[in-house]
């Protein structure tokens, strides 16, 4: 080395950064102490009417329903009897935590728990998903970090839905990599796909994705004999809630019965692209606020009204085709850039988007090709049925963290320039 040539230093928080992450376990460690730590103190601070378990949302009413009286029913302002308004794990997972704890203040900590720390462990993993998926553990790092430090309320399970997604890409592009495909595996992972679906039903277009870009990957016609499989694993998955719903609404429908209520909640006359527009409004109808709307569940069937929204939102919507049009564009903007009413969370939104977008631009030409679509698939396909309803900050959850990693790589590419 020239005598003359100054020394090279080394960047502490790159050389930190390299050794946290060299193990998994300490890295997700690291992030899940610091999540539960903020979230934690957090809860400490909300008033007990808000943790002791109670009836005030769909999801805590039918949970309370389930642990009280073991019946997966009565999700609105008045008791309408059998629901299949949620999916049925996260209100059975919030049941059997009461059941153990009890209805009362314990069991509502141990709920409100079990719920932190499911986000805990969604930004956790982060640097063991982005490492598997290409784009680099420390990338995954500096997202789990970003993700802990932001105390999001946790909601209707988003959290699981958004594990269950990261490893159901994982398995997919394992599957997309390796040379020869088991009957078996195939099965299995239709199975996973199936039992992800009853957390949310929204990952069905990602599962349709994947099994699109499966037939267009892969050679030879086994491929067709082999999703095939995976889509029976599926159906059988599918099949026992189905059978209930079926006994219960003589009815045949994907998971959830609610979807003509939310379409119609987002497109009708004086509607707003936000949910949180329309409650400060209060224009929308909605059985678990309006009595009224209940009463009519507790007449015609919860199926039968659900028809009836959908046919009432079908009809507006094909007489407002520029209305519709104009909403679901605003739609699109508040899912990528933030609710436009709440500037602060907006400007915290279009960061976000803007730096996962330099990232992904960088990122992506570096990744194998199935890589790719195990990180774009989702971005593409997952919020497509929430441009057609109103917005909920809550939805983008399950697929923020692929955000968040892209984000980490054009952050941790600033540093490793440094």
């Amino acid at each position: 080395m020239n005598d003359h040539e100054p020394p090279v230093r080394e960047n502490p928080l790159r050389t930190f950064v390299d050794w946290l992450t060299r193990s998994h376990w300490r890295s997700f460690l690291v992030i899940f102490l610091i999540a539960f730590a903020i979230r934690g103190f957090f809860l400490t601070r909300t008033p007990d009417r808000y943790v002791i378990p109670h009836t005030r949302w769909e999801m805590e009413a039918t949970a309370y329903s389930l642990a009280e009286r073991g019946e997966f029913a009565d999700p609105y302002i008045i008791p309408t009897g059998p629901t299949a308004h949620l999916p049925p794990i996260m209100p059975g997972i919030l049941a059997l935590i009461w059941r153990l704890f009890g209805l009362g203040l314990v069991g509502g900590y141990a709920g409100w728990l079990f719920r932190i720390a499911t986000y805990c462990a969604m930004y956790a993993m982060l640097p063991w998903l982005a490492g598997k998926l290409g784009v680099g553990r420390q990338a995954g790092f500096l997202a789990g970090i970003a993700g802990a430090l932001i105390a999001l309320w946790p909601g209707h399970g988003e959290a699981l839905t958004a594990i269950a997604m990261g490893l159901l890409l994982l398995a997919c592009l394992r599957r997309w990599t390796v040379p020869r495909i088991s009957v078996a595996g195939s099965l299995l992972l239709g199975v996973a796909w199936g039992v992800g679906f009853h957390l949310q039903p929204a990952l069905l277009t990602v599962f349709l994705g994947c099994v699109a870009f499966e037939l267009w990957w892969r050679r030879g016609c086994r491929k067709w004999a082999l999703s095939a499989v995976m889509i029976l694993g599926v159906v059988l998955a599918c099949l026992p809630w189905g059978v209930r719903n079926y006994a219960r609404f003589d009815a045949v429908f994907f998971i959830r019965s609610n979807l003509g209520l939310e379409l119609r909640m987002g497109n009708h006359e004086g509607a707003a692209a936000a949910m949180d527009v329309m409650d400060l409004r209060d224009e929308h109808r909605h059985p678990r606020t309006h009595e009224g709307e209940a009463l009519l569940i507790q007449e015609v069937g919860e199926v039968a009204y659900m028809r009836d929204a959908g046919r009432e939102a079908a009809a507006w919507i094909g007489s407002h085709p520029g209305e519709f049009l104009r909403l679901t564009a605003s739609r699109v903007v508040h899912w990528w850039f933030g609710p436009l009413h709440a500037p602060t969370y907006a400007l915290l939104v279009t960061a976000l988007t803007l730096l996962a977008l330099a990232g992904a631009w960088r990122t992506l030409p570096g990744l194998a090709v199935p890589q790719r679509a195990a990180l774009l698939i989702p971005l593409v396909t997952y919020p497509l049925i929430y441009y057609v309803v109103a917005y909920m900050g809550r939805y983008r959850v399950p697929m923020d963290w692929i955000l968040l990693v892209f984000a980490g790589a054009e952050v941790w590419r600033w540093i490793d320039r440094r």
